[in-house]
């Protein structure tokens, strides 16, 4: 019995303390006031009255409340720690790697424990920015990236409102109002205010406090002397700023100041990512342009380069038009950089340095080393400064032309601006006046503002120098062609024509073949333009009937009385055509005609004389010109096979000044890159050489003759290789028959006795006998043929007269003939062009040929011959020495 009370005493002291240990762990875990979750902003808390916010409560009853929430909220954290972090096993683990874990271990430790539940894991998020405050850049970076994805990407921020300070909270304000105001620590909550508003209030405010912390820690690495850094804090700054509305001021001015950054990529890539954020929140494009404004463009000292990264970033900004506040702002905005930019600089004197004495430094003589190389490093600034400027000049032209159209212009102040625009056509930088003038040609035809001006302001460009050697020349054609389309004054367009051939002499043949093509469009809208080549000119005298008094008999022959009628006080008639008038309308260009048409049909350029002679006779035009197709770099790039890539042109960026896809406007007369997409067959194929000289374009006529002639001469040469292979084949051929014949012939002798051999002397019929006749000055009776010869002599070395039965046989033989009437019967080996080696080369094959087949002739007739003659050609032969005797 002893056991089993011993047995009953201790169950009985045991279950007590195993339940009195539950009960402990179960009232730690009840201690909690908030449950654990990482949404906290969307807990539910007892809703508070909603009264009426007349007076600010006291700021000792707020500072009591708030150091109050404070201490509940250190308790609860506590309580956390002790009941959660200790029991689970994954928070042990957790706690072995931040004691001995790597880096990157123990920051993804803590973002995990501040992700579960952030409001009892302060300390976690505290560990965090003390990392991103180390010095060292890889620290550092990681632990900003992890506080990023927290309040970015993560639920630790509300994203739908900002953080609002303790002192601050509407629940907070309208329960301190009238008898709640006067709250005591250690008293009831006023109002129905419970700890878990005052918990919920202080995180709060903690957290944005921290948030701010986390601002400061951004910049001081925006500002960082490494590149990747600045670059990397960067886009954690755009993050926060695209994910959360918290500290957007702040995070905006960061990101805007980033665009004077003294390295291109970054200021770029600040551009970029301000754009990228106007893209993802469209409402905000307001704000970012008012911030660029204050914190970029109108800073006091700010920079060129600074002010031009920020223009291109407005002028790209997405406008439409239910937004015209904002195409205003930026209409403002321009024209206040306008005036910025052209005041004239004022040149300050460089005082001299003056020393004690009160005279100059150095004795006022010629500069030294040190300071003739600090002032060329003064003029490359000057000269950088100077590109800048025209740089961003450009570029505030080009937003006004985007911003136009969307802004109202009906204001009575935006007339007053034209004038500014005026000024900047007259700029020293010509791609800038051109982009002035289109813009001055928009609002011309829109609000009808400056129309004449503009015109006589165009009329003058055409003679400016700079246009010979300026990157705008097909934006320059498409503005003429546009605005001459549109206008109502055909004089005025006939005075642009002739100024138009006037000075394309002056140019390159891309601009030619623009202009050109140019009068051929603007000859279907204005068909005075056509008079101009086909109609005399029109002279004073053919007006009006034009009488002459009969000279009286005192008076000189020949001496009239003319009516002066129409002339001006310097004798010239006002209404013929004068180019030195500003206004193309008085210039009266109608009552003459187009001379200037004349020298370019004889231009240097193929495609320049062809489309003059098309206008002239008024056949079909050419295809339209494409300006990269007629450059001298083009012409050359063909002789090195450099042909244009036909794979499509593909955007590169985001960039919206880029132009749309398989867009073709109809206000385009020229667009680089037509000619590469209607390119054929390349010069240097068959398909190219196999073309008719009719099909072939104007500027590729010489390369077509040129592989025509060095395709001939390849042809022609594998053809007389091939013929003369065949002819030594047969020569080959020839001669093993020769040889077989010689060996059955030398057999037969032997054979037989009374048979002599081959190269016998007493051979009746043999070659050398009917030689030694002709030497002796016998008659050669019959011609048997000879052996080999040269052109001097016969075979022992003796010259051979030829007679005229030799002549006359030989005319029988084309292959005999003289070279002369060889060289006149062949036309086509005539004009072949050979070099002079390889026609030495062809003629001494050509009479080795022919001396081998005089020589395979005689040969033949020698063997055709019988071995004995009959007995009629002996009595023949008879008779015959018996008369010559």
């Amino acid at each position: 019995m002893a056991p089993k009370r011993k047995s009953d005493g201790y169950r009985d002291r045991e279950r007590p303390g195993k339940k009195v240990k539950q009960d402990v762990a179960k009232q730690e875990k009840t201690k909690l006031i908030f449950e654990p979750r990482p949404e906290w902003h969307t807990a539910e808390v007892p809703t508070l009255a909603a009264n009426e916010i007349k007076v600010l409560p006291p700021q000792h009853v707020v500072d009591d409340l708030h150091e109050y929430a404070t201490k509940l909220l250190r308790e609860e954290n506590v309580a956390y720690t002790a009941s959660h972090m200790a029991g689970s096993s994954s928070h042990k683990f957790m706690s072995t790697i931040m004691a001995s874990g790597t880096l990157e271990d123990k920051i993804s430790a803590l973002t995990l424990m501040v992700q579960e539940s952030p409001m009892h894991t302060m300390q976690a998020f505290d560990n965090l920015v003390a990392l991103a405050k180390k010095r060292s850049r890889n620290q550092a970076l990681m632990a900003v990236a992890a506080l990023k994805d927290l309040l970015g990407q993560g639920v630790v921020l509300p994203a739908d409102r900002k953080l609002r300070a303790f002192g601050k909270q509407p629940g907070m304000l309208s329960t301190l109002q009238g008898k709640g105001a006067k709250w005591i620590a250690g008293e009831a909550l006023p109002g129905g205010m419970d700890k878990r508003h005052l918990m919920l209030w202080a995180y709060e405010d903690w957290l944005k406090r921290k948030f701010f912390e986390l601002l400061q820690i951004l910049e001081t690495w925006c500002n960082d002397e490494v590149e990747y850094a600045r670059s990397r804090a960067l886009t954690y700054v755009f993050e926060l700023l695209k994910d959360k509305p918290e500290q957007e001021e702040n995070l905006l001015r960061l990101l805007v100041n980033k665009l004077g950054d003294t390295e291109k990529k970054i200021a770029s890539r600040a551009s970029y990512l301000l754009l990228q954020l106007e893209n993802t929140h469209p409402a905000m494009r307001t704000v970012i342009t008012s911030g660029i404004e204050a914190d970029s463009l109108f800073r006091p000292g700010q920079s060129l380069h600074a002010k031009y990264y920020a223009v291109i970033t407005l002028n790209q900004t997405i406008l439409s038009q239910k937004e015209e506040a904002v195409a205003n702002k930026l209409l403002e905005i321009y024209f206040s950089l306008f005036v910025q930019l052209l005041k004239p600089a004022e040149e300050q004197a460089r005082p001299a340095n003056i020393t004690a004495k009160g005279t100059p430094q150095g004795g006022g003589g010629k500069a030294g080393k040190m300071a003739a190389k600090k002032r060329k490093a003064e003029e490359r600034n000057e000269e950088a400064e100077m590109q800048t400027r025209d740089k961003l000049m450009s570029q505030v032209l080009a937003g006004v032309n985007r911003a136009f159209p969307f802004a109202d212009t009906n204001t009575p102040g935006f007339e007053k601006q034209m004038d500014t625009i005026f000024r900047v056509a007259h700029s020293s930088n010509f791609n800038t006046a051109i982009q002035a003038l289109m813009l001055i040609q928009q609002i011309s035809s829109t609000k009808h503002y400056s129309a004449d001006r503009f015109y006589r302001t165009l009329y003058e460009s055409l003679l400016d120098p700079r246009l010979y050697g300026s990157s705008k020349q097909v934006m320059y054609l498409n503005l003429l062609y546009k605005t001459l389309k549109a206008d109502l004054n055909a004089k005025r367009v006939q005075a642009f024509v002739k100024r138009l051939l006037q000075v394309i002499g002056m140019h390159e043949p891309a601009f030619a073949c623009g202009v050109l093509y140019l009068i051929s469009e603007l000859e279907t809208t204005f068909p005075s333009i056509r008079n101009m080549i086909t109609e005399p000119e029109v002279g004073d005298e053919d007006e009006e009937e034009h009488f002459v008094d009969v000279p009286e008999d005192g008076a000189e022959n020949g001496s009239v009385t003319e009516p002066v009628t129409k002339s001006t006080s310097n004798g010239t008639h006002s209404n013929v055509y004068d180019p030195r008038k500003r206004d193309p309308e008085h210039a009266h260009a109608d009552r003459s005609c187009l001379w200037e048409l004349l020298p370019t049909l004889q231009h240097f350029h193929p495609s320049v004389s062809l489309f003059a002679s098309s206008i002239l006779v008024a056949k079909e035009m050419p295809p339209k010109p494409d300006p990269q197709q007629h450059t001298l770099m083009h012409f050359l790039d063909r002789f090195v096979y450099r042909n244009a890539k036909t794979k499509a042109a593909v955007s590169r960026g985001a960039s919206i000044m880029q132009p749309m896809a398989g867009s073709s406007a109809a206000d385009l007369l020229v667009k680089p890159g037509e000619g590469a997409a209607r390119a054929g067959a390349p010069v240097n194929s068959e398909a190219f050489w196999a073309k008719r000289v009719e099909d072939v374009a104007a500027d590729e006529v010489f390369f077509h003759s040129y592989f025509n002639q060095a395709g001939g001469k390849k042809k022609g040469g594998a053809g007389k290789k091939e013929k003369r292979r065949k002819e030594r084949d047969e020569e080959d051929s020839e001669a093993a028959e020769d040889d077989a014949e010689d060996e059955i012939w030398q057999a037969i002798a032997q054979s037989r006795p009374d048979v002599e051999g081959i190269g016998s002397d007493d051979d009746d019929l043999s070659f050398g006998d009917l030689e030694d006749g002709r030497e002796d000055g016998s008659e050669p009776g019959l011609d048997l043929g000879g052996g080999d010869e040269d052109e001097d002599g016969a075979e022992g070395g003796a010259a051979v007269k030829p007679t005229a039965d030799d002549f006359a046989e030989m005319d029988g033989f084309p292959e005999l003939e003289s070279d002369d009437d060889a060289l006149l019967g062949s036309d086509e080996e005539a004009a072949m062009d050979l070099d002079d080696e390889e026609e030495e080369e062809d003629k001494e094959e050509e009479e080795e040929m022919s001396r081998n087949k005089k020589q395979r002739k005689q040969k033949k007739k020698l063997k055709a011959l019988p071995t004995f003659a009959s007995a009629e050609d002996y009595a023949r032969l008879l008779a015959d020495e018996v008369e010559d005797y």
